[in-house]
C-alpha cells in the first residue's frame, strides 16, 4: 500500500523546501507551495501540481553517491515509503483524504542541482529516481503517516482485466 514518510513545500521558486506534518491539497496543488502560487521556477510552462519521490531513492542516493537529500533538497513535495511510484502513473489514488492522479514521471533538471547547492544531485536523481507528478482530483488533507491507496487502476490494467474476464466468459460459454 505505501505511506507518506515526509512532506515539503516551498513558498517561492528557489527557496528551501520546508518540512510539514500535514498539507492541504486543493485544485492546482498544495496550499503554500510555489507551483500552486504560480511562482515555481518552471511556472507556467512545466508544472506538476504535486511531486512524489520514494524514500528508497533518497536512501539509495545517500548510500551509493554520498549525497543526503533527506532535508528536502530533492525539491519534491511528498516522500513515500513502501510503494513503487511508477505504479501510480495514470491511476487515481488516495493519500490521506485527498485524491490524486499520477500524470507523468518527474525527471531531475539542472535547476534542482543549482538550488540544492551540491554537484551531482541531478544525476543522482536520474536513473528513474526522480519521482512522479500528480494532479489533485479531489481536495483533502495529506499528513505524514497517511496511507496511499489506489482507487482506480490505470487504463492498461483495467483493459487487461476486462480482456481476461471476457476470455473466461467465452471459454465458459463455448464449453456449455
Amino acid at each position: 500500500m505505501g505511506t507518506v514518510d515526509q512532506l515539503f513545500i516551498a513558498p517561492e521558486g528557489g527557496e528551501p523546501m520546508e518540512r510539514r506534518e500535514s498539507v492541504e491539497a486543493v485544485e492546482g496543488g498544495l496550499v503554500g507551495d510555489r507551483y500552486r502560487r504560480g511562482t515555481g521556477y518552471y511556472s507556467p510552462y512545466d508544472v506538476c501540481e504535486i511531486t512524489l519521490l520514494e524514500a528508497d531513492a533518497i536512501e539509495t542516493i545517500r548510500d551509493t553517491v554520498g549525497i543526503d537529500l533527506g532535508d528536502g533538497r530533492h525539491r519534491r513535495n511528498i516522500v513515500t515509503r513502501g510503494r513503487a511510484l511508477h505504479d501510480l502513473l495514470e491511476t487515481t489514488f488516495r493519500v490521506g483524504s485527498a485524491q490524486l492522479r499520477g500524470t507523468r514521471p518527474r525527471p531531475p533538471c539542472a535547476h534542482v542541482e543549482a538550488v540544492a547547492g551540491e554537484e551531482g544531485v541531478a544525476s543522482a536523481l536520474g536513473e528513474g529516481r526522480g519521482g512522479i507528478c500528480a494532479r489533485v482530483v479531489s481536495p483533502g488533507t495529506i499528513a505524514v503517516g497517511d496511507s496511499i491507496e489506489i482507487l482506480e487502476d490505470d487504463p492498461r490494467t483495467v483493459g487487461v482485466t476486462i480482456a481476461k474476464r471476457l476470455e473466461a466468459e467465452s471459454t465458459t460459454t463455448d464449453s456449455s
